[in-house]
């Protein structure tokens, strides 16, 4: 014979059974427009940078990291800063 069926740890739900439309809910859903779904946060930037791997003296990392944040776009000032007059015109 078969063993008996133990019964199910969680109470039964209706699926018919609508979602409590709280804060919670609307921030989790995704928002469509024009019958597609919306992309969330920051847009595309403009590519105006370029994503490369460098390394640096752990010293000069620490300097500007203890900046706070922003501290790669104050790396990429200071080496602007070094570039020849007439290429910091251009850029």
């Amino acid at each position: 014979m078969s063993a008996k069926k133990q019964p199910s740890k969680s109470p039964w739900r209706d699926p018919d059974d609508a979602p409590p439309l709280d804060a919670a809910w609307f921030a989790s859903a995704d928002l469509v427009v024009d019958g597609a779904v919306a992309k969330r946060g920051r847009p595309a930037g403009g590519a105006t940078k370029e994503a490369i791997s460098i390394r640096l003296d752990k010293d000069v990392l620490a300097h500007f990291r203890a900046g706070g944040p922003g501290w790669q776009a104050r790396i990429n000032d200071q080496l602007r800063g070094a570039l020849p007059a007439r290429k910091r015109r251009a850029g």
